[in-house]
């Protein structure tokens, strides 16, 4: 199913709708603030198993991404220094993604790295939907980094790919081509781990 949700303000009513199936498992591809996604709610092991599995990702050897809505809760997932809470709410939201070491509330099938990706995209239908679900979402992207295709920017196009692998494509409008910029704060010698579109 392909839904439209406009970025600026988004449909109460067509969030409810996505929240909906990511309450029962679901899998959906959103945008973000970079490229387009897939995710799940995070806290639901036998999605984000399934999203792992479509993605042919072996959550014991591979860092899982969470898209937050703010840092609010961020101790809830993760153990994060006072110098990494601050290099974080100097550039969130935003088109990072902030490595850190994983706290006791997260699901065991997270537990095996030890680290964690923290997201707060700077996309409102994005923070809308974790803000409403109240967990936070699971998110991978639909590109490859090998492969940057037009296909992955445009909604339709994706909807036309993965409708029978997911349940929801949201089309939040052209999505963008490059990726988030990785930074590991395992440790408090940050260290730009992948240069996307962030700029530290």
């Amino acid at each position: 199913m392909l839904v439209r949700i406009y970025p600026e303000n988004p449909n109460q009513k067509e969030i409810d709708k996505v929240v909906k199936v990511l309450q029962d498992g679901g899998l959906v591809v959103y945008p973000t603030d970079t490229v387009y996604a897939i995710g799940c709610d995070a806290l639901n092991v036998r999605a984000v198993e399934k999203i792992c599995q479509m993605k042919g990702v072996n959550p014991q050897k591979s860092n899982l991404s969470i898209i937050c809505y703010d840092l609010s809760n961020l101790s809830e997932y993760a153990k994060v220094s006072n110098a990494a809470f601050k290099l974080m709410k100097k550039h969130l939201p935003g088109p990072f993604t902030f490595i850190l070491p994983t706290s006791s509330e997260l699901p065991k099938i997270y537990k095996n790295r030890k680290e964690v990706g923290i997201r707060v995209p700077d996309n409102n239908i994005t923070r809308t939907l974790v803000q409403s679900l109240g967990n936070p979402i699971l998110t991978m992207s639909i590109r490859n980094d090998d492969e940057v295709i037009e296909y992955t920017t445009d909604p339709e196009l994706i909807h036309e790919k993965y409708e029978n692998e997911v349940d929801i494509v949201i089309d939040g409008g052209f999505g963008g081509l490059e990726a988030s910029t990785v930074v590991d704060c395992t440790t408090d010698n940050f260290e730009i781990v992948r240069q996307g579109k962030g700029e530290l």
